[in-house]
């Protein structure tokens, strides 16, 4: 059955079957508007794209800028071969976010305003402006492996002189826009509930972004090395496996203290059925893996590493969800559950994601490349053999 699936057909045909199948919903939703394909109100003026295209798909793609830190910023070459995969998917998650705003938006040929119509007081226009650069940063950053495929030496050369500034500047990008997500649920204190509802979400959601970006990469590399039979080393699994816990417990930490210190923490016992969400996340996303990734035997089995970063993932959706969906107050007799046509766009832009993940895998130097000191060793040596 791998071997089938590595040879091409089955994997690949199912997934460009799904979007294919997904396209009408794109097309209804472009000529006769949003009410045609959403149960979306006023009400509800927003659901499932935003919670889990933009909530979700921004923090999913956090392993972009965490990974291009360790590797380039702090000279960790042991994680190299899983930071392009990590650049490809922090890629393509934005690249979802702007589909999934430009189906979203009411009139999204207006989109380009956020370019020219500065608004310095709204966290959307950072959100907006971030987002716009740090996927063309990712582009860039993720630019090499074309290069290389195409033999491209000059370009190559001159982004391998810029990499340095590049991840610098996806880290400030990424930071800011991350945390910038939290300031926007801060323009509604009486619609959250305080369960979440808290001045330092914008911090939250930062502790968030950094804890899952490792999960993100340890799911992503496991699932891709059994199908493209990449070999990664348990040791990179491990050290991913090693940082989590610390970063949840600080994540942890903050939110405990945070529902003290405004005397919502009985709200947790009280909140029902709420509370039974906000447990949820807590125990599935934080507690779990705290305790699990601190075992040694556990990170050391890539079985075990595997499913514990799963539960980071998990808990993150959760908690996404949970604040920018479910636990926000719709307007009194306003019931939404996404329609099969909103359901539909957001399969199919995943299933987008994932075919242009597996053409990479196949077409490009994801897995063997060499880090940008090796490359520029190499290619001294050959001019001066030619020499």
């Amino acid at each position: 059955m791998m071997q089938r699936i590595r040879s091409f057909p089955i994997g690949t045909t199912i997934i460009t079957a799904i979007v294919i199948a997904c396209l009408p919903a794109f097309i209804i939703r472009y000529i006769y508007g949003l009410g045609a394909i959403s149960n979306l109100s006023d009400g509800r003026p927003w659901g499932l794209w935003i919670s889990f295209d933009l909530y979700c798909g921004v923090a999913l793609a956090a392993g972009g800028f965490t990974l291009a830190a360790v590797v380039y910023i702090f000279g960790q070459e042991k994680y190299h071969p899983v930071a392009r995969p990590a650049i490809l998917t922090a890629f393509l998650g934005y690249l979802l976010v702007i589909f999934a705003l430009l189906v979203d938006l009411g009139q999204p040929w207006y989109i380009w305003h956020a370019i020219i119509y500065w608004n310095w007081h709204s966290p959307l226009f950072e959100v907006a402006i971030c987002v716009m650069t740090y996927t063309a940063v990712l582009a860039l950053e993720f630019s090499p492996a074309v290069f290389e495929r195409l033999n491209w030496n000059v370009p190559l050369r001159i982004i391998r002189s810029i990499q340095i500034p590049l991840v610098i500047a996806g880290v400030v990008l990424s930071t800011l826009h991350q945390s910038s997500l939290g300031s926007m649920l801060l323009m509604m204190p009486y619609n959250l509930n305080p369960l979440w509802y808290t001045p330092i979400l914008p911090l939250l959601f930062l502790a968030s972004a950094i804890a899952v970006g490792p999960a993100m990469v340890i799911f992503e590399s496991t699932i891709s090395g059994r199908v493209f039979g990449h070999r990664i080393g348990q040791d990179i699994m491990a050290g991913l496996g090693r940082a989590i816990p610390y970063i949840l417990g600080i994540y942890l930490m903050l939110k405990l203290v945070d529902l003290t210190a405004r005397g919502n923490i009985g709200l947790i016992f009280t909140e029902y059925p709420l509370n039974l969400l906000w447990w949820a996340e807590i125990l599935i996303g934080v507690v779990a893996p705290i305790i699990l990734l601190s075992m040694p035997g556990v990170r050391q089995s890539s079985r075990k590493v595997f499913w514990s970063a799963t539960l980071v993932i998990i808990g993150l959706v959760l908690n996404r969800f949970n604040v920018s969906l479910i636990a926000l107050a719709p307007r009194p007799g306003t019931i939404y559950l996404p329609s099969l046509m909103e359901l539909a766009i957001s399969i199919g832009l995943v299933a987008d994601a994932l075919l242009v993940i597996i053409l990479a895998h196949r077409l490009l130097p994801m897995a063997n490349h060499k880090p940008a000191e090796e490359t520029a060793a190499s290619e001294a040596a050959l001019q001066r053999s030619k020499a």
